[in-house]
């Protein structure tokens, strides 16, 4: 059975390389029978923030990865903050200092600075030069009435370091490579290093996965284990997930976007911009300059003003943007991993052309993921975030849920953005979403059918729009516009039925196509060629908010 853990630093929401890692994290444990335990590592008191600690919570819950035990759970090893474990910490590093394994330090960072810079000028790999007698107490209060910072390093042994990883192999390191770290800062908190060390071990891990980018902490951490007589648990590095501009995904690609649109909006009061941000214009200037980093509310709210659409990167953006937990689950779980297919409940035959036994389906859910999961089809390789991709497992989950399950889904998504949707009665809900099928994600949904929640003259016409099906050939679409007003107001009876058929007729005649008479009436009544089905569309309206916006449409836009 294997007991594994997702320990995330609460400096900020969960990015996708972060539940990435939960998820397998939940899959491995699953599939063995085993526990998945839930540790927040908020030793780093200068970034720890509890609003980012329940949005890490919040958003794993919301993927339906659920912890056996951690926070809101409890458990046999709590506490489960590490910021609450610091007696247990104190009592390693004292065993630590007694063994003459660990010693004290007092340099301060700019005399590191200068040790760092000679060794760069002699071309050499910086290690920490390790003092030939340990400080002693006396040499420790000695510092401290000097004013000098207070550190522990660990004694890092010569000899070499083998790591067996599940997906790298086996990764040797020289242990004389490898600088003597700090295991405990100056303010009293252990570093990441030595608190995950002690928590694995406390806590039963025997499984630890995580991204490629810590494979070199590994050695450090071996060698912590064996210096305290612990087990050393099986190692998984995962390969890096890498965005379509081919750098690795990160919460500062949406960080960048802003700036930029930052330092292109000419004549910005950025007083007031910050104020919308929630910060001082003096943290917004530390932003700019890449020197700060504000929370995500705050640059959500300052792109929001400028009408700046950043790119996906925490969970709670891609909520926001409307993708299922079932597709985000789906499409993470195939990142750097390939689900065997011997043991796939599902295939689908070979295309045309195509040689060879069934294929398995991507489109899995989360118990299909646990029951086929092989840890020996991890990827060596990059894996590329295909937003399209994504799209498309959006687009098949969606089909896949039932009537109900989708409303809650769509009536939260609606909550949490905002729309003047979320008012609505759920069976005008259950329409749009019927007539929505086929629709990429429920931010689609809801951009479509806004017309029917918006008032008569607070539709916004896109002016492209205008000018193609309106305008062009002498307004021949604000002729089309004047026909259907009669038309409709003919019609005995409005329902799709009747929409439909007078439509279609009124195509024929005209020997023109149903695009021809459809796309003006679209832009009366939604202000662009974008809407739900145009038939259901008027019937959800209704004739007289119909027959009004052909008439504004008419005058705003005739003689022009």
């Amino acid at each position: 059975m294997a007991v594994t853990r997702f320990a995330p630093s609460p400096t900020g929401y969960l990015h996708i390389g972060g539940a990435r890692t939960a998820l397998f994290d939940l899959l491995w444990a699953r599939k063995t029978g085993g526990s998945f335990i839930l540790r927040i590592e908020d030793t780093d008191r200068s970034r720890n923030s509890l609003t980012a600690a329940k949005q890490v919570m919040d958003d794993l819950r919301w993927l339906g990865i659920q912890w056996d035990q951690g926070p809101e759970v409890g458990g046999p090893a709590e506490p489960y903050y590490q910021s609450q474990r610091l007696d247990i910490y104190n009592r390693y590093i004292e065993q630590l200092l007694a063994a003459d394994k660990a010693y004290y330090c007092f340099d301060t960072a700019d005399e590191l600075d200068q040790m760092r810079k000679k060794a760069a000028e002699k071309k050499q790999n910086f290690v920490y030069p390790r003092p030939s007698k340990f400080p002693d107490s006396a040499d420790v209060e000695k510092a401290k009435a000097a004013g000098r910072d207070v550190m522990v390093r660990f004694c890092m042994p010569d000899e070499e370091v083998i790591v067996d990883d599940v997906v790298r192999g086996q990764v040797k390191f020289g242990g004389k490579d490898i600088s003597d770290f700090i295991i405990l800062k100056s303010d009293g908190f252990p570093t990441y290093h030595f608190a995950c060390v002690i928590d694995d071990e406390l806590m039963g891990i025997t499984h630890v996965i995580r991204g490629q980018e810590h494979l070199m902490n590994t050695p450090g951490h071996i060698a912590l284990q064996k210096a305290l007589g612990f087990k050393t648990p099986v190692y998984a590095h995962m390969s890096i997930t890498v965005s379509e501009g081919g750098g690795k995904m990160s919460k500062r690609d949406r960080a960048k976007v802003l700036k930029d649109a930052i330092k292109k909006t000419e004549g910005l009061d950025k007083e007031k911009l910050a104020s919308i941000g929630g910060i001082s214009a003096e943290e917004l200037d530390k932003f700019i300059t890449g020197d700060s980093m504000p929370d995500n509310p705050a640059v959500d709210a300052m792109a929001e003003f400028l009408n700046v659409e950043l790119p996906e990167v925490n969970i709670v953006d891609f909520f926001k943007s409307g993708y299922l937990p079932q597709a985000l689950v789906n499409f993470i779980a195939l990142l750097g991993y390939s689900p065997s297919l011997a043991n796939s409940p599902k295939t689908r035959p070979r295309l045309a052309g195509e040689a060879g036994p069934p294929v398995a389906q991507e489109i899995l859910t989360l118990q299909e993921l646990i029951d086929t999961f092989d840890p020996s089809r991890f990827n060596k390789t990059n894996s590329l975030f295909d937003r399209k991709k994504l799209q498309a497992f959006n687009m098949e989950h969606m089909k896949l849920l039932g009537e109900d399950e989708l409303l809650s889904r769509y009536k939260d998504f609606l909550k949490v953005v905002k729309s003047p949707a979320a008012g609505a009665d759920d069976a005008l809900l259950k329409r749009i979403l019927k007539a929505s099928e086929g629709a990429r994600t429920l931010a689609d949904i809801d951009h479509k059918s806004r017309f029917l929640f918006t008032e008569d003259g607070k539709i916004e016409y896109n002016s492209k729009d205008v000018e193609k099906v309106l305008l062009k050939n002498n307004g021949e679409g604000l002729a089309m516009l004047a026909e259907l007003k009669t038309l409709l107001s003919l019609l005995p009876v409005l329902n799709e039925e009747t929409i439909e058929k007078m439509l279609r007729g009124l195509a024929e005649e005209k020997k023109v196509g149903l695009g021809k008479v459809a796309q003006p009436l679209r832009v009366a009544i939604c202000g662009t060629t974008v809407s739900l089905p145009i038939f259901e569309s008027i019937d959800m309206l209704g004739l007289d908010a119909t027959i009004r916006r052909i008439e504004r449409a008419i005058n705003q836009f005739s003689g022009k």
